[in-house]
């Protein structure tokens, strides 16, 4: 995986006024921390950090103060409303170093039909170099039939990575397709332990009509009672 290359600056003020004063300048307060050394603050671009941040775990070159440093994203803050960028926490690697990330995982294909696509893990956790971590893993599931699964020691890892997750996990598994009354019958269990009232159907009311008009009919068909003077 090739490493992106980004000027950082250090920054000695902290607090959120100096976050915001970053952020409108067009920067990202950060931290670098790792291998035993004291934290150092720094900002970062905002519009190249986030164009970097598009792929997953990638290597980060940063270029301080005359130095280069080698570092991962750690924790990444964005404004839960507008998605921008609020804060990022990176950790420092070394050429050759092992480290454990989260990989994310993509299906691909079309399960067998009438199959519903239970998708159960969408990242493994793997290790590998600093500089050769995957960018993702694709999982085939063409043709996926229901009581099928893939586990995570079924997809293929490339040479130097070796799988963290418990090999047994479940990534995927093809499950039968509710019908229409299975989902019926859940509604109609949910609203009872909801205690809402459920208003019959056209079809439940015109049975309930049938029923009810059957005694009438009967009693049409019989003798009239006699009419006793008084």
């Amino acid at each position: 995986m090739a490493e992106v290359r980004i000027e950082a600056e250090p920054r000695t003020e902290f607090g959120k006024g100096a976050a915001r004063r970053i952020r409108r300048a067009g920067k990202v307060p950060a931290v670098v921390y790792g291998h035993g050394r004291n934290p150092v603050h720094i900002s970062l671009p905002a519009r190249e950090l986030m164009r970097a941040l598009k792929t997953s775990n990638v290597l980060l070159s940063l270029d301080v103060e005359d130095a280069s440093e080698l570092v991962l994203p750690k924790a990444i803050q964005r404004d839960p409303i507008k998605g921008f960028l609020e804060h990022v926490d990176l950790v420092l690697v070394r050429l050759g170093e092992k480290v454990t990330v989260e990989v994310p995982v993509t299906l691909t294909g079309a399960a067998a039909p009438e199959v519903l696509v239970d998708h159960q893990m969408v990242t493994l956790s793997v290790q590998a170099e600093a500089t050769h971590i995957p960018t993702g893993f694709e999982v085939s599931i063409e043709g996926l039939s229901v009581g099928q699964h893939i586990n995570a020691g079924d997809v293929p890892l490339p040479e130097g990575t070796t799988l963290v997750t418990e090999v047994d996990h479940i990534i995927v598994q093809g499950l039968a397709a509710p019908t229409a009354e299975d989902l019926e019958a859940e509604l109609v269990e949910a609203e009872a332990e909801a205690g809402i009232e459920r208003e019959p159907t056209d079809e439940e009311q015109a049975v309930a009509a049938s029923a009810a008009a059957e005694p009438a009919e009967g009693a049409e068909g019989g003798e009239a009672p006699e009419r006793s003077d008084s």
